[in-house]
């Protein structure tokens, strides 16, 4: 009797993903690995690490799978999409030591190199890392030896005390229940444990909703299934949402345009509004102004009136405007968000963008001040956006304590900086949140030339404390 094969993973990666397909395809072809080594001359274990992705195939593999197996370009045309739209999600195969530019020196965001990750042949976790040359960037490192003492203060950062949350997620719904209900319910709680913890434990959670509500929609019709898959369209933006503050933005991309894909095949037109907006809000955090700008347009111009989302589209299409530079066409759009926020009387969209409000734009505008060079008022707008911050928005109070400590920089005033980085440098270890992180690698650069100050000196450490370093 064969060997049963190994379970595939299509939804961990578009790597995962790829591979999956290109079994599904030898199998639908009645081929063994064997027998299709026979005709393409490649090797049947590289094609089987492939298969599980384990490793990334070249093009080359790819486009003898597709012909051979008669897939009528469907296997390069999926190799070709998701490296020409930047989804690829782990294809590199980079050493730490060999990765892009250092922060430091440009405008590249620690979250932004994303394509340094470290393959692993084990679930990873994905960790800051500081180079033998002192560049900090992310990398994933396998659970089993990540666990095994990687480092204490690292540890906290990608290990947060998930079980005090009270987290339930199984993988099927209670029989006794409405799936769907039960399913919002999961989602409910793993935000409130994000807010709390971070990310980085949730991720898998997510992914097993994902899969449980693919399997709950086999056999399901009519109205039954596309609220399943509706609800699966929310639990693939959370996911998004989830990667991109843990710092893999190419895994937001992919499970945001999953999201944006679903939407439509739902039939949810402001479920669709919402996630152009977020892939507005993605496109911002990458530094990537042109589509921040376009997406958010797209977005308001679809969102229907009446409803908060053309506010939200507003807000980052704001911040886009800041990153090309463009002050007077930014405020423009803060103000446009304010209007359509007050404007907006709820209705059945009113769920989405249910968190925008007078606060979350203002601080939305302190980071754009912050990237136009006003420093000061960025720095204000921050200090007064903690000081309303409601109770349990842990993460985000470090998110807006790390852009405030820049703006600090940015103003000439160190000590202030270093002193409010320190406390920013906190919740990043106790969230991992990236995007925390990444906004602390800046700041490091900021302060380089005032590495004499002790509190300078004193935040250098602990941020050299917090991130492993490369053996």
């Amino acid at each position: 009797m064969g060997q049963r094969p190994n379970e595939l993973t299509p939804h961990v990666s578009p790597l995962h993903e790829l591979g999956s397909t290109m079994r599904s395809w030898r199998v639908r072809r009645g081929l063994s690995l064997g027998r299709l080594k026979a005709r393409i001359r490649y090797d049947s274990s590289y094609m089987a690490r492939v298969e599980r992705g384990d490793q990334a195939p070249s093009e080359a593999l790819v486009q003898a799978y597709d012909q051979e197996l008669d897939a009528g370009g469907t296997l390069i045309g999926f190799y070709r999409g998701i490296h020409g739209t930047g989804a690829a999600g782990g294809l590199s195969r980079g050493h730490v030591a060999k990765a892009g530019p250092h922060v430091a020196k440009g405008s590249t965001a620690l979250a932004d190199v994303t394509d340094v990750q470290a393959m692993s042949d084990e679930e990873g976790m994905t960790v800051p890392c500081r180079t033998s040359d002192g560049r900090i960037i992310f990398v994933s490192v396998p659970r089993r030896i990540f666990l095994g003492g990687l480092g204490a203060a690292a540890a906290s950062i990608a290990s947060a005390p998930l079980a005090e949350a009270g987290v339930s997620t199984s993988r099927m719904p209670a029989m006794d229940r409405n799936p769907v209900e039960h399913l919002q319910d999961i989602r409910r709680v793993l935000i409130d444990s994000d807010n709390l913890f971070g990310p980085r434990q949730l991720i898998p959670k997510v992914h097993d909703q994902i899969n449980a509500i693919t399997a709950l929609r086999e056999g399901k019709r009519g109205a039954d299934r596309r609220n399943l898959l509706q609800v699966q369209t929310q639990f693939a933006e959370l996911c998004g949402w989830f990667h991109q503050d843990a710092g893999d933005h190419r895994a937001a991309q992919y499970w945001t345009d999953r999201a944006l894909q679903w939407s439509h095949m739902a039939g949810d037109p402001d479920l669709t509004v919402y996630i152009l907006a977020r892939k507005s809000q993605l496109a911002g955090d990458m530094r990537d102004a042109i589509e921040a700008v376009d997406v958010a347009e797209a977005a308001e111009e679809a969102a229907r009136p009446g409803t908060r989302l053309a506010a939200v589209a507003a807000t980052y299409a704001a911040h886009g405007h800041a990153l090309r530079g463009d002050t007077r066409e930014c405020m423009r759009s803060y103000d446009r968000a304010r209007e359509l926020l007050h404007g907006a009387h709820g209705g059945s969209a009113g769920s989405w963008g249910v968190w925008l409000d007078d606060a979350y734009i203002d601080v939305q505008r302190a980071r754009s001040l912050s990237i136009l060079g006003d420093h000061h008022a960025a720095a204000e707008g921050f200090r007064t956006a903690i000081t309303a911050l409601p109770a349990g928005y842990h993460r985000d109070h470090g998110v807006y304590l790390a852009r405030e400590a820049l703006a600090h920089a940015g103003s000439r005033d160190p000590e202030q900086a270093a002193t409010t980085g320190l406390q920013a440098l906190d919740i990043g270890n106790e969230t991992g949140s990236a995007r925390i992180l990444s906004e602390l690698a800046r700041l490091e650069t900021d302060l380089n030339r005032w590495r004499t100050v002790p509190s300078v000196r004193e935040f250098h450490e602990a941020l050299n404390a917090s991130v492993l370093h490369e053996v």
